[in-house]
């Protein structure tokens, strides 16, 4: 028996088929080998055509398929995880009316500002435990006060996940933990925040069916197993935005543990059993993957200018491997001799209060600083801005002794793990998983070939470990002042 999982990112589409029984990976890919594209028509928008996302999933299932060589007929579950806080709109013949627009894209701020200063901070904390913010609910917005010929043709709106599962079953239908990932939920009555759709002039009947995040949620349609090769009728029994689903990947399901993760941009999740919210919304609580019977939500701290900015030092300093990369950073000291990197040039930043201050190398010297300044200075300024929001966390009463984390992206880096280890005092853990591999995972737990998450996560092992004090302490802590210092001139 074996059990599929697609991870759509706004870089690469994954792929990846499992062994339910040993829970060994038998292949894994991602497509497109170069980021995918990103559209910005305007400064502070990023739009993708979630036709691509479809495409590319395609080439990586099927170069996994022939990879593994198993038979279809054996794939019991499908599972999906996918980039948040994006916005797809189909219309009564489940057609794309306009480009995605994604997670990263800055245009509905004011909205979620207006909103929340409306509705007032109380209302909105107590009940979506966040505030409207830049969220796909203000984008749905946006579209309505923009381009309101385009509303007038949505019959739901679906999040990137959700119009994956579309083109694979021909259903649309979202998660509890996906609405609120996108301000749709109401924490206190449990049910759809009414008052946010009713402020938004969003018409209920917009939100597709919701159906759980573990279990049978859709089958896969003729279509989409003749394309596939897969057998019809198979289902789709997990889905997860990438964040809670890479806490899952991680076996953090229970209150008080921590994941990360540093792709495009990079996140610290800590799972909570009390409904907490930070009152000025810079890190975000939304369900959790077992959020039900109990009470079980993910504290999100997200830095958007993370491992975009290494992706951009790599091809503006030579295109150089990461490895080359890391060996220059490597023979510089700890504070890059006082070239400080802010690294927010990736839209508006939820930790800045949704403020859009650039990426700024400061300090900078022609006669002091070369290649491994820039490079080492980038990937400080990352670990710096980690902490800088896992500060916030710790205010909201969140322990972040111990950080799980995939052995992937920018926690390759020796020096991005040591810095930030050594100035959050985080032990930081590393296992082989990936998004793919935990929605592989997950639609096993769906379909109920595993009895309990434990079982679902007996092989996963610690394959590195990185302890707080690798660094020297003091100096990072020193560096890590500074670079606090130079933020917060940019922000008051």
């Amino acid at each position: 028996m074996y059990l599929l999982g697609y991870d759509i990112g706004s870089s690469s589409v994954k792929a990846a088929l499992i062994d339910a029984n040993s829970g060994e990976c038998l292949a894994s890919t991602f497509y497109p080998k170069e980021e995918m594209h990103i559209d910005a028509p305007k400064i502070g928008w990023a739009e993708q055509d979630p036709e691509l996302w479809w495409k590319n999933l395609q080439r990586a299932h099927s170069t996994v398929m022939q990879k593994a060589a198993v038979d279809p007929k054996l794939i019991k579950a499908i599972g999906i995880s996918y980039q948040m806080h994006g916005l797809v709109l189909v219309d009564k013949d489940h057609q794309v009316i306009r480009p995605s627009i994604i997670w990263c894209d800055s245009r509905a701020a004011p909205i979620g500002d207006k909103a929340f200063n409306d509705l007032g901070a109380e209302r909105c904390l107590s009940a979506s435990l966040n505030s409207p913010g830049n969220f796909t609910a203000s984008k749905l917005r946006w579209v309505k006060e923009n381009e309101p010929e385009l509303f007038d043709r949505i019959e739901h709106f679906l999040l990137p996940g959700d119009y994956i599962a579309l083109r694979l079953t021909g259903k649309a239908n979202t998660t509890i933990s996906g609405l609120s990932e996108g301000i749709f939920w109401d924490f206190k009555k449990n049910g759809l925040a009414d008052f946010l759709l009713d402020h938004y002039g969003i018409p209920a009947s917009m939100v597709p069916d919701i159906v759980p995040t573990f279990g049978i949620q859709s089958i896969l349609s003729d279509k989409a197993a003749s394309l596939l090769g897969l057998q019809a009728g198979t289902p789709v029994t997990y889905r997860a935005g990438d964040q809670p689903n890479n806490a899952f990947s991680l076996n953090v399901l229970n209150p008080g543990e921590v994941a990360a993760t540093a792709g495009t941009s990079g996140v610290v999740y800590s799972v909570s059993d009390q409904i907490n919210y930070d009152p000025l919304s810079r890190v975000n609580t939304f369900a959790h993957v077992n959020h039900g019977d109990q009470t079980r939500l993910g504290i999100l701290l997200c830095v958007n200018g993370c491992g975009i900015l290494n992706a951009w030092m790599r091809k503006n300093t030579g295109n150089l491997s990461y490895d080359s990369m890391n060996e220059l950073a490597g023979e510089v000291p700890v504070g890059s001799d006082g070239l400080t990197v802010l690294p927010f040039g990736n839209g508006v930043e939820r930790i800045l209060q949704n403020q859009n201050i650039d990426a700024q190398f400061l300090g900078l010297n022609f006669n002091r600083h070369q290649q491994g300044h820039l490079i080492r200075a980038a990937q400080e300024g990352i670990a710096f801005s980690f902490f800088y929001g896992m500060e916030i966390m710790q205010e909201m009463g969140v322990n972040l002794s111990l950080i799980r984390a995939a052995k992937a992206n920018l926690f390759l880096s020796p020096i991005f793990r040591e810095t930030l280890a050594a100035v959050s005092g985080s032990a930081i853990q590393l296992y082989n998983t990936d998004g793919a591999i935990g929605a592989a995972r997950g639609a096993g737990l769906g379909v109920g070939h595993y009895a309990s998450a434990k079982e679902a996560f007996d092989n996963l092992h610690i394959v590195g470990e990185t302890a707080p004090d690798t660094l020297n302490v003091n100096a990072v802590k020193d560096a890590y002042q500074r670079w606090k210092k130079a933020l917060l001139k940019q922000i008051d």
